[in-house]
């Protein structure tokens, strides 16, 4: 599934290709893709045309593009659209041939290049809602800000972890206490940190939280400046360009093969029905409590 950098570098394409623009018109290919659109496929239609697109934002692993009137005032809406397992959102010229799992279009009053959401496995979806005050969605609303974002607190975070009677890798893999970070981040992250992932939060010291918190950073910059991780041609940007940082994972999905850091052969775990990779040597396992 895509994780941060994945879903920021798609919100830099939408930023770049469609804020600013007026929708002329939508099309929904497939139910699922507006499934969330409560109201339904042509309430959803309806609510889109004729706005304009005024910018785009992400928290988590959510992408949100507040919606204008024409004259430019707020319409007090969003378009709510989360990627799932395979879900992109693509921009294409309007001659070029529409994709197998093609589930929306939007047309732009520009003539320009129209805006596609390609979902092969339909997990993702699409849906116009509320956004109030702070202009945050309440569908993304309980997403805490993910470590890059500005008003990230990092003395609340670290009293929070700390405060938890749990393990470190499955705090970081919550939603409300950290956002964005998932499975590929979270191992790349402790192996950093030289952390196992089944460490006790409530026994880490703030040192430790520090250079979790540092190797998170880190690790989803550099990620970023790849392009994102990219296993297979479904995790793209708008253009359809694959990331790169897969070839600098240092654990993730290299059982076997030595630790960049110590040349221990790399070890695969099984955790919450998915798999977990670290470094004996530099992460141990920490001893059971009684």
């Amino acid at each position: 599934m895509p994780e941060l950098p994945e879903v920021e570098v798609v919100r830099r394409g939408l930023e770049r290709w469609v804020a600013g623009r007026t929708v002329a018109e939508v099309q929904v290919h497939h139910p699922r893709a507006v499934r969330r659109h409560l109201e339904g496929a042509e309430h959803f239609v309806a609510a889109l045309t004729g706005r304009t697109v005024a910018a785009a934002h992400r928290r988590g692993k959510y992408l949100w593009l507040p919606l204008a009137e024409t004259d430019g005032t707020a319409a007090g809406r969003a378009l709510v659209a989360h990627l799932g397992m395979s879900g992109q959102l693509l921009v294409e010229k309007p001659g070029e041939p529409d994709e197998v799992h093609l589930r929306a279009r939007f047309r732009f009053t520009d003539g320009g290049r129209e805006l596609r959401f390609v979902d092969q496995r339909t997990f993702g979806g699409l849906a116009v809602e509320d956004a109030p005050g702070d202009g945050v969605p309440p569908r993304v609303a309980h997403i805490a800000m993910d470590p890059l974002d500005p008003g990230f607190d990092v003395d609340a975070f670290s009293a929070a972890l700390r405060r938890r009677h749990t393990e470190v890798k499955r705090a970081l893999l919550d939603q409300t206490l950290i956002g964005g970070v998932g499975n590929i981040y979270a191992d790349e992250s402790l192996w950093r940190a030289r952390l196992h992932g089944a460490r006790p939060t409530d026994k880490l010291t703030r040192a430790q939280v520090a250079d979790l918190l540092e190797g998170v950073r880190d690790v989803l910059g550099e990620s970023l400046a790849q392009g994102g991780t990219s296993f297979d041609s479904l995790y793209v940007d708008v253009n359809g360009q694959s990331g790169y940082f897969s070839r600098h994972l240092a654990v993730y999905g290299q059982q076997d093969r030595p630790c960049p850091r110590c040349g221990t052969p790399v070890r695969r775990e099984s955790f919450m029905n998915r798999s977990s990779y670290s470094c004996p040597q530099c992460q141990p396992r920490p001893r059971a409590r009684r």
